[in-house]
């Protein structure tokens, strides 16, 4: 028969692959965290790169000498290469061909060096083809899911390869520089997303193609084209419907950031594009898809930054409000989101049901530099490794209800390089009911103490005022609520959107003026100060200005009645009902609009 009664269970947890001073070895997932014993630790420094197959039956290392590769399943060694020098390694989709780095090197006398990358049979452990490969950035080719097509930018174009021929270019597709390029995922028909920076004058612009139609002038499925775009981060869905540009300037020419300038992009395959209008100023830090494809998160806006859920049309559906967060990650099953400060902030992770917009747990990641789902959809793994940090280097891993399960420190003169889940193809382990009750666990729990705000001595027995710096923005849901209201309009959305830039625009240019005296935007239901009584130049709009005035002074003092108990007559109700289109036509007239 050959089948065996493992067959027939549920998938084994994942295995984890720990890299570092002390070696490289194998830990056995949830909930066991033993040492594996399908893999025999390598000892040594001297493990420079390891990598997993895409389902995670074959996983390839490099000791410093050979590049190994075996069956994980069966522990049998399949082949091993003499490349002491290899320092990246990848499988294609179908296990077919191992290929590999080494840096690029010239010899002293000026002839060029010998090819650096190499595509290896996985079956054979024949050499298909080398290449040279300047640079290690982008340095592996791209499969199609089938591997029907490979791709490889070479000299600004990009040469395609079928059915893994590496000695016959099948196509090239030729712009005028094209610096990068993504191939989109999934099966037939294959796409491809090509960037070519913009020069002398003429903007960037990002185009879909689908293989191998790419001549003629109308053969790209979509284009879009911008101005401020030094380099570009292209992000396909799942379906590869839609692909998610961030364009980045390397300076901000207004100064306001240290990071650039970003702007968000979307570009479907259908020719449809649109800028995403993020609602507040400031780098995005983050941009991730679902799975379903039909949503996706940014993570933007100066600190304390915003995260949204955007639809298919670029609206908004949800808004987590603001925090301290630079990264969000989707679970593999699409239906937990964590957003996440890590890097320069302290590790705060926020985990929430995103079917229903619910908070799961608000667990703490302190001094953490590595983030990732476990391909079971319930296991979190972090990792604090070196160079990034050199001190308490050591991963946890947790589950996404808040509880950590397993905590490895590394001893303090040992240093951790990396850490990572074996992967597992999609579909292999089911989506389970998400639980909001911590998970049982044996690791002590640790809270991070949290630092108090300096006070100085003058003022450490006074009771403590609640200033806070920042304006903290609540979640909430941006679809439009079943109720009295109806939904906008794509007209008056349009329109509402277009009146808050402009407003945002106006308020920065006054901002820009006099600096030191940017007013902080007044609570939207109390009218402006009445003793300010703006002069716009033409005394017809000041009059209006002023009966507007009078008008939401009266509203105001109804609204103190009414708190009062006083029992209001149906046309002062009326009146209060005015009181926010008053306040919108105030703004306009105020605002110049």
């Amino acid at each position: 028969m050959g089948f065996s009664f493992r067959d027939k269970m549920a998938p084994s947890t994942p295995l984890l692959t720990v890299r570092g001073s002390e070696g490289l070895y194998m830990v056995n997932g949830p909930p066991h965290f033993t040492e594996s014993t399908l893999f025999p630790r390598e000892s040594g420094k001297n493990c420079k790169v390891y990598t997993f197959s895409k389902d995670g039956t074959l996983f390839a290392w490099g000791n410093g000498e050979k590049i190994n590769i075996i069956n994980v399943t069966n522990k049998g060694l399949r082949h091993s290469f003499d490349l002491p020098k290899a320092v990246c390694l990848e499988f294609s989709p179908k296990n077919t061909v191992l290929a590999t780095w080494q840096p690029y090197t010239t010899s002293k006398d000026g002839t060029a060096g010998v090819p650096n990358l190499q595509l290896y049979d996985v079956k054979t452990g024949t050499c298909l083809k080398s290449f040279i490969q300047k640079k290690m950035q982008n340095w592996c080719p791209s499969w199609s899911e089938d591997e029907t097509i490979c791709a490889r930018n070479v000299n600004n174009e990009v040469h395609f390869f079928e059915n893994n021929n590496f000695n016959t270019i099948a196509n090239k597709l030729h712009l005028q520089k094209i610096n990068d390029f993504v191939l989109s995922p999934g099966p037939q028909p294959y796409k491809v997303a090509v960037y070519v920076p913009g020069s002398k004058g003429a903007p960037s612009f990002v185009r879909l193609y689908q293989y191998p139609n790419f001549d003629g002038p109308h053969a790209a499925l979509a284009n879009k084209s911008f101005f401020k775009a030094d380099k570009v981060t292209m992000l396909w869905n799942k379906k590869a419907t839609a692909v998610l540009v961030i364009a980045s300037t390397d300076v901000d020419k207004t100064g306001a950031s240290y990071y650039g300038e970003q702007t968000l992009h979307y570009i479907a395959v259908n020719g449809e594009s649109a800028v995403v209008q993020l609602p507040k100023n400031g780098p995005i830090y983050d941009v991730v898809w679902n799975s379903s494809s039909t949503e996706f998160c940014a993570v933007y806006g100066f600190m304390p930054a915003k995260a949204t859920i955007f639809n298919l049309k670029c609206d908004p559906v949800f808004d987590f409000g603001t925090g301290p967060r630079n990264a969000a990650y989707y679970s593999p099953h699409g239906h937990i989101l964590v957003l996440a400060g890590f890097g320069n902030l302290r590790g705060q992770m926020e985990v929430w049901d995103v079917k229903n917009y619910k908070l799961i747990s608000k667990p703490v990641a302190s001094d953490s530099t590595y983030f990732a789902w476990c391909p079971d959809g319930e296991h979190i793994l972090t990792a604090t490794c070196a160079p990034r940090l050199r001190v308490n280097n050591g991963y946890k891993i947790w589950h996404y209800t808040g509880s950590v399960l397993h905590k490895h420190d590394v001893p303090s003169n040992a240093e951790l390089w990396q850490v990572s889940w074996q992967p597992f193809l999609d579909g292999i382990f089911p989506a389970k009911t998400i639980t909001y009750q911590a998970v049982p666990s044996d690791v002590p729990s640790e809270e991070p103490k949290v630092a108090t705000a300096y006070r100085p001595p003058a003022l450490r027995n006074k009771p403590i005022t609640n200033s806070k710096l920042h304006e903290e923005e609540p979640p909430q849901n941006m679809k439009p609520q079943a109720g009295n209201d109806k939904p906008l309009s794509k007209t008056a959305l349009k329109n509402q959107r277009k009146h808050e830039a402009k407003k945002a625009a106006k308020q920065e240019a006054r901002n820009e003026k006099s600096p030191d005296l940017a007013p902080t935007p007044a609570p939207q239901s109390t009218p402006q100060n009445t003793i300010s009584q703006s002069t716009s130049g033409d005394p017809e709009v000041d009059k209006k200005i002023k009966n507007l005035k009078k008008k939401l002074k009266a509203i105001e003092q109804l609204k103190e009645q009414a708190a009062a108990g006083k029992q209001l007559e149906k046309n002062q109700l009326e009146k209060i009902q005015k009181e926010k289109a008053l306040l919108q036509e105030l703004e306009d007239l105020e605002l110049g609009i």
